[in-house]
C-alpha cells in the first residue's frame, strides 16, 4: 500500500456576497486528490480534500512546501502497519517537518486540505463512512445517527432588502432548518436591528436565529450591539471582535448574558487554548467553532479536543465552521454539538450529499465509504477530473 500521486488545483468559489469585513468576489479554494494503489471496484482509491470558505487557496504553499515533503518521503513511513492503512498522523508529521512553531495561517490551510483527503482515503480503504471510523477508533464506538445543523446565510448582497432576506431564510426553513444564521455589522446598528427583527418574524423566535459579526467590532460597538440584541435571546452572538482579541471576548462575557460563539479563525490547538485560558468563554452556554479544514486538519483538531477536555469543556459545545461534509463526519464520530451548513452559498463545496435530508435542523448521515463526496452530484465531477 502506498500513495502514488497527489494532485492539486485551485478552484473559484467567487460570489457577490459580503459580510461585515470582506466580500467574496475573488474567493478561491484548493482542491487536492490523494491517489493510492489500493483498488476498490476496479479503480484506485482516491481521497479528496479542499479548504473552507473565507481563506483563499493555499495551492502555492502546497506545491512549494507541503507536497514535495510527502513525495520525497519513504512511502512505507506513511503507512500504519497495524491498521493496514494510511497513517494520518505520520503524514501530518511529514507535512510539518522543518516548520517553525507559530505563524498559523495559510500553511494551516494547506495542511488541512491534504489531511481531509487522507482521512477520506483512510475511510474508503476501510470501506466505512468516516464517522464510523472515527467513532470506532477515537469515540464512543458508534457515531451519532443524526447531527444538529443550522443554515448559514443572510449575507449582504447588492440591492438585497429586508424582504429578500426574509425570503432567503424562509427557503431554509422550508428545507428543514429550524435554526438560521445571518450577518450583521456591515450596516448601521438601526438597519441591522431592522434586519434582525425581520428575520425573527420568519424563524419563529430569537432562539432560532444566530448573528455573525465576522470579527468587525471594537469593544464600544460590541457593547452597543449587545445591549440592542439582548432582549431577543438569540441562539448566539458570533465572532464579535478580532479573533485574537481575547480581552474583548472576556469583557463581553461579563456583559452579554446569552450564548456567544467564536473560534473559526483560530488555526491551531495553541490559539484555541489561549481562547479558553483568556477569552472568558463559558462552557455552560458558549460555542466553539474551530474548523479542522482551516486549522491543520483532523489530526490537530483531535489535539484541540483533548485540550478542551482538560479544561472542562464538553465536545458537545463545538459546532465547527465551514459547512462541509468532513466536519459533519467529525461531529457524528466524535460527538460534537453540530455542524454549520451552507444550503445555497459556496457551491459546489458547501452543503451535504444529495441523499441527505434535514428535518428540525437535524441531518442524517451518508452511508458511503469515506466522507461521501460521491453523493454530491455538483462536486464529485470536479474531483474526478482532478484524479484522472
Amino acid at each position: 500500500m502506498r500513495i502514488v500521486d497527489i494532485r492539486v488545483t485551485t478552484h473559484p468559489i467567487a460570489s457577490p456576497i459580503r459580510n461585515a469585513y470582506i466580500d467574496f468576489s475573488a474567493m478561491t479554494c484548493s482542491l487536492v486528490a490523494v491517489v493510492t494503489d489500493v483498488i476498490r471496484d476496479g479503480r484506485p482509491v482516491v481521497g479528496y480534500g479542499f479548504n473552507s470558505n473565507g481563506r483563499y487557496s493555499a495551492t502555492g504553499i502546497l506545491k512549494e512546501r507541503i507536497l514535495p515533503r510527502l513525495t520525497a518521503a519513504d512511502p512505507a513511513s506513511l503507512i500504519d502497519d497495524a491498521a493496514g492503512n494510511l497513517d494520518p498522523f505520520a503524514i501530518w508529521d511529514v507535512m510539518m517537518a522543518n516548520e517553525k512553531p507559530g505563524g498559523h495561517g495559510e500553511r494551516s490551510v494547506a495542511v488541512g486540505v491534504v489531511d481531509m483527503a487522507v482521512w477520506d482515503a483512510v475511510a474508503k480503504i476501510e470501506e466505512k463512512p468516516l464517522a464510523t471510523v472515527l467513532a470506532e477508533r477515537y469515540g464512543a464506538g458508534t457515531p451519532d445517527e443524526k447531527v444538529f445543523v443550522y443554515a448559514a446565510g443572510g449575507y449582504y448582497y447588492p440591492g438585497k432588502d429586508v424582504s429578500a432576506l426574509q425570503d432567503e431564510l424562509r427557503s431554509y426553513r422550508d428545507r428543514g432548518y429550524r435554526v438560521c444564521k445571518m450577518k450583521i455589522g456591515g450596516a448601521p446598528l438601526d438597519e441591522d436591528i431592522e434586519r434582525i427583527e425581520a428575520a425573527i418574524e420568519v424563524v419563529g423566535g430569537g432562539e432560532n436565529l444566530a448573528v455573525d459579526v465576522n470579527g468587525r467590532f471594537d469593544l464600544k460597538t460590541a457593547i452597543a450591539y449587545a445591549e440592542a440584541i439582548e432582549p431577543y435571546g438569540l441562539f448566539w452572538y458570533e465572532e464579535i471582535g478580532d479573533p485574537l482579541d481575547y480581552g474583548l471576548q472576556a469583557a463581553m462575557a461579563g456583559i452579554y448574558p446569552h450564548p456567544m460563539a467564536t473560534g473559526e479563525n483560530l488555526f491551531s490547538m495553541q490559539d484555541a487554548r489561549n481562547l479558553i485560558r483568556y477569552g472568558g468563554m463559558r462552557p455552560d452556554r458558549d460555542w466553539l467553532q474551530f474548523d479542522c479544514a482551516l486549522s491543520y486538519g483532523l489530526v490537530e483538531y483531535m489535539r484541540t479536543m483533548a485540550m478542551l477536555r482538560e479544561h472542562g469543556w464538553s465536545p458537545r459545545r463545538c459546532i465547527p465552521h465551514g459547512g462541509h461534509q468532513l466536519s459533519l463526519h467529525i461531529a457524528a464520530g466524535l460527538g460534537l454539538g453540530g455542524n454549520e451548513s451552507y444550503p445555497d452559498v459556496f457551491r459546489p463545496f458547501g452543503g451535504f450529499g444529495d441523499d441527505q435530508t434535514v428535518a428540525d435542523s437535524m441531518v442524517d448521515l451518508s452511508t458511503l465509504p469515506g466522507i461521501g463526496f460521491e453523493a454530491k452530484s455538483d462536486l464529485i465531477p470536479l474531483m474526478h477530473d482532478l484524479a484522472r
